[in-house]
């Protein structure tokens, strides 16, 4: 008897010593969280500034667009208008997401003001593989989207990385996370410029 009265003790003991964790976990949690998104927002605001450097600000200008991808998984993003010093549209940048060898892959991508190029893209989210996945990270793979037209992309496994067109040549050894980024490429340039040209903030390509 004074075994199990020993084991309820101890067992109230746990219960109550989890249930105080828990409200310190919650508590921390909450009082952090809104400098974590904070520092979400400005590192999201950097990498766009990264890659649209004339821009003096971001604006979200269609919030919500929902894009399906590969296996209808739908993603939410917010589309953004970069801003210039002259208050004139510098360019559009958005949030893609995918899934990579890896893990998942979230990519700021930008396009110009008439949404006809590539700017090219930096990485918000990567668990590639160091040394193969993660040379996405590196110019040979993506200086190939800087000025490459915003359509459909192809990727090939030989060509000339230089030329800048819509071919876009894989990483050796990580051909799997290069057809990921092309793919999250494809998965969101039609549908972002779709509602870019229903807003009226690009044209819609007929003369």
């Amino acid at each position: 008897m004074s075994k199990v009265k020993y084991f309820i003790e101890q067992s109230w003991l746990l219960i109550v010593s989890s249930f105080v964790f828990g409200l310190m976990i919650a508590a921390a949690d909450s009082a952090w969280k809104p400098q974590i998104e904070k520092n979400q927002k400005e590192k999201i605001s950097n990498l766009m500034r990264g890659l649209i450097t004339d821009a003096a600000s971001f604006e979200v200008v269609v919030p919500g667009v929902e894009i399906t991808a590969q296996k209808g998984r739908v993603f939410k993003t917010d589309i953004y208008k970069a801003v210039g010093s002259d208050n004139q549209c510098a360019g559009f940048a958005f949030i893609a997401s995918g899934s990579g060898f890896g893990g998942p892959i979230d990519l700021i991508i930008g396009v110009d003001s008439k949404c006809e190029k590539f700017v090219g893209y930096n990485i918000l989210t990567c668990t590639e593989t160091p040394g193969f996945g993660d040379k996405i990270k590196g110019p040979f793979f993506g200086d190939q989207f800087k000025g490459a037209p915003a359509a459909k992309l192809e990727l090939s496994k030989v060509g000339n990385p230089q030329q800048i067109d819509n071919s876009i040549i894989a990483i050796s050894g990580a051909t799997v996370t290069s057809t990921a980024v092309v793919n999250i490429f494809n998965t969101y340039v039609d549908k972002v410029k779709e509602e870019l040209q229903t807003k009226g903030l690009i044209g819609n390509g007929k003369q």
